[in-house]
């Protein structure tokens, strides 16, 4: 067998829209929606400056099904780019760009293998000098919507050359995505292959090692449901056959979610210091690139019942964005610590089981509050589903609520819980 190196990809999601940027100022904007590009070009120099000999992508190359020309542009141009040194690339399509999507006639570099639907084929990754390094099984999305498992489409591997199975799929039904391409660990591994290249999970996995079953995650993050590091694998086989993989960031923007406990702040003045200090931690973390971040305030303290109006949050958020915005413009080479937004989950500094015990109304509702959180959140979705019923018939707001209601309706009850026994406390003249 011989020594050779590739890289893994996956889930670059070309020209991403980014919903709701529209408002933020141009320099956060146009940032955001150049980023799955900007990640698009450090891939195909880290694939050159790295010396690979191949580049595997798997699946979700655009971002839609009817995916943009600007998008299809930019790919090919990274293609060519590739071509020219001497660097092919094998790619499968995904849930999001199907073969069946709107496709513009470009063309592409003889390099450039698409692999097809009816079937998995397979393909020599050869060097012009060493000849066979590999043989690359691929698989791609006919159209977006996959249920069943492709498994069965797959031939067998190739005996004494390093196989490699090109797919994008959830293995072992991730709960956080579609169940599309449905297979398991143990199928995949029973396939023979050396290693199995996958796509459609956005964070980083390494799900079985002899063989590897890898997820190398997006190479941007796209939201602050995607914090962290985003990137590729680049992947060295030796002549043994043994992998040995090494991560490589990609990303020009990161997202980041930091808790930030007010238990022992007496005053606003703290508050803003600790975010300040928080937002130079995300902007070392993120190694000079723009950072997105989310603060969520947690804990409890005298400081919580300040933080119960939300003008003091909005007023909060905006002059530290303000702050970060003047010292991009005034700073070289400053990059930019934007906050999404400041989340209050902080507490009373009452008790909750005292209170409970010395108001009976309390008491009752805050056994509610536990029995709706038990079930896995089963009694919660249908207490929120049948309390929000008209709003989540309306036919716009209805699908933004329901969107928000599965990402938050466990933060919306423990919101609600600190805030009636904040008001029982009031009303009763307790001391917090």
């Amino acid at each position: 067998m011989k020594a050779f190196r590739f890289i893994h990809a996956a889930d670059l999601h070309l020209d991403s829209p980014f919903k709701g940027v529209s408002a933020l100022p141009p320099v956060i904007r146009d940032t955001l929606r150049e980023s799955t590009f900007r990640a698009l070009e450090t891939l195909v120099h880290t694939a050159i400056s790295e010396r690979a000999d191949f580049v595997l992508l798997a699946g979700d190359v655009y971002d839609t099904a009817d995916r943009s020309l600007r998008a299809q542009l930019r790919f090919q141009r990274a293609m060519e780019t590739l071509a020219e040194r001497g660097i092919p690339v094998y790619a499968v399509h995904g849930n999001h760009d199907p073969l069946d999507g709107r496709r513009a006639e470009l063309r592409w570099p003889d390099s450039v293998k698409f692999f097809p639907a009816h079937e998995a084929e397979c393909v020599a990754a050869t060097h012009p000098l060493r000849g066979d390094l590999a043989f690359v099984h691929g698989w791609s999305f006919g159209t977006a919507a996959v249920m069943e498992s492709p498994l069965p489409l797959f031939g067998s591997p190739r005996s004494g050359v390093y196989n490699i199975g090109l797919l994008h799929a959830n293995a072992d039904g991730d709960p956080e995505h579609d169940n599309y391409a449905p297979c398991s660990v143990r199928e995949l591994v029973r396939r023979g292959m050396d290693y199995w290249a996958l796509g459609h999970i956005h964070s980083r996995r390494v799900l079985h090692d002899h063989p590897y079953i890898v997820y190398p995650g997006n190479v941007q993050g796209r939201s602050v449901r995607e914090t962290g590091a985003k990137g590729c694998y680049i992947v060295d086989v030796t002549e043994s056959g043994r992998s040995v993989l090494t991560f490589r960031p990609t990303d020009c923007v990161r997202w980041f979610v930091q808790d930030v406990p007010i238990d022992d702040m007496r005053g606003e003045q703290e508050l803003r210091d600790r975010l300040e200090e928080r937002m130079r931690q995300c902007e070392d973390e993120a190694d000079g690139r723009p950072s997105i971040v989310r603060f969520r305030l947690t804990g409890r303290g005298p400081l919580h019942r300040a933080l119960g109006r939300a003008v003091t949050i909005r007023e909060l958020a905006d002059e530290l964005r303000e702050w970060q915005l003047r010292r991009t413009e005034t700073e070289e080479g400053a990059a930019f610590v934007w906050i999404e937004s400041i989340q209050v989950r902080t507490e009373p500094e009452l008790n909750m089981r005292l209170a409970a015990e010395r108001n009976v109304f309390l008491g009752d509702l805050l056994e509610l509050s536990a029995s709706l959180a038990s079930e896995q959140g089963r009694s919660l979705e249908s207490f929120c589903e049948e309390a929000l019923s008209p709003l989540l018939a309306h036919p716009k707001a209805g699908a933004i609520l329901a969107r928000l209601l599965a990402e938050e309706r466990d933060d919306w009850l423990k919101a609600a819980e600190t805030t009636a026994a904040a008001l029982v406390a009031e009303e009763e003249g307790w001391d917090e």
